[in-house]
């Protein structure tokens, strides 16, 4: 189905089972089961090949996201730095999220810092060789500077751990209107999922955060999750159907046959519609300049062309 058409719009509203039903069936009739069905070889982040770029797009189209691996370039920081933009501007990515960690080029590094630096990173799970648990980017964010598409470079992997899970936040929502409609309402209430306000270290003051698990545009009907499985500091509506819902969210997280694994090397990563993923503990190298790296960027857009 093409964005922006009514067909497309409809297929989230829940008396209009005829179009979901085919839309569903398209989803699970493209849905992978393993990560390297959407691993995409490159020649070059700066300018993908069209056949390159044509299987990226059909990846993120039908799933939300591909997985690529780059074999020719350098993958120290400075040259993955560079590349990593204009990979992403290839795709329509343009409008960068103002992340608290960035550096001047819009990056995030994800390694891990000691939690006695004065760093902003420094004591944030992200930042650390712990596990991080199932999560959309940016839950957190207000809606006007909601993270709709994302990527994931890494420069250097954990000797050991560090693996990613992944899943499109569409099956999510397929596993859950199959099993119980009323779960889709619930996780669409505008108050479902409360992150409270955050003071950070310098006295700033990241807002209350109040709204739904889903949203879907009217116009282009393009589907938004915003989930966290953290424990802590979260608050979710207090009714037996919503705490249903959120359980039977996690048992599909740890059971579905389509959630993804992957380690992502040096030269890899994943560029995605704002997926559900997580990731596992890991053993860094701990000599400077030699831990794991990962570079992230966050963007406001989707990806170019791509529909649920």
């Amino acid at each position: 189905m093409k964005p922006g058409t009514k067909e497309q719009a409809a297929i989230y509203r829940l008396d209009k089972t005829d179009v979901y039903q085919h839309w569903r069936e398209l989803k699970l009739s493209n849905a992978p089961t393993d990560a390297n069905h959407i691993r995409v070889e490159i020649q070059d982040m700066n300018a993908p090949s069209q056949a390159e770029s044509a299987q990226i797009l059909k990846h993120c189209c039908h799933n939300n996201m591909a997985l690529y691996h780059c074999n020719t370039d350098n993958h120290d920081e400075p040259t993955a730095r560079i590349k990593a933009h204009a990979f992403a501007d290839h795709f329509g990515l343009h409008r960068v999220e103002q992340h608290r960690s960035m550096t001047p080029d819009g990056l995030v590094s994800i390694e891990v810092v000691n939690e006695d630096s004065t760093q902003s990173r420094a004591g944030f799970i992200p930042y650390t060789d712990k596990p991080i648990s199932w999560h959309t980017d940016g839950y957190y964010n207000p809606t006007a500077t909601r993270i709709k598409a994302m990527m994931m470079h890494c420069v250097r992997p954990a000797p050991q751990g560090g693996i990613n899970e992944l899943f499109d936040p569409a099956l999510a929502y397929i596993r859950l209107r199959d099993e119980n409609p009323d779960y889709i309402s619930a996780l669409s209430h505008r108050r479902t999922l409360t992150i409270p306000a955050f003071v950070e270290k310098d006295g700033v003051t990241r807002a209350q955060s109040v709204g739904p698990v889903f949203t879907w545009d009217r116009y282009t009907g393009n589907l938004h999750m915003r989930f966290t499985d953290r424990k802590r500091n979260i608050e979710w509506c207090k009714d037996d159907i919503t705490a249903e819902a959120v359980g039977f969210l996690r048992h599909v997280l740890e059971n579905d046959k389509h959630v993804l694994k992957y380690k992502m090397n040096a030269g890899e990563g994943i560029i995605c519609n704002n997926v559900l993923h997580n990731r596992s503990a890991f053993e860094d190298n701990n000599q400077q300049g030699a831990g794991r790296l990962l570079m992230r960027a966050r963007y406001l857009d989707r990806i170019e062309g791509t529909c649920d």
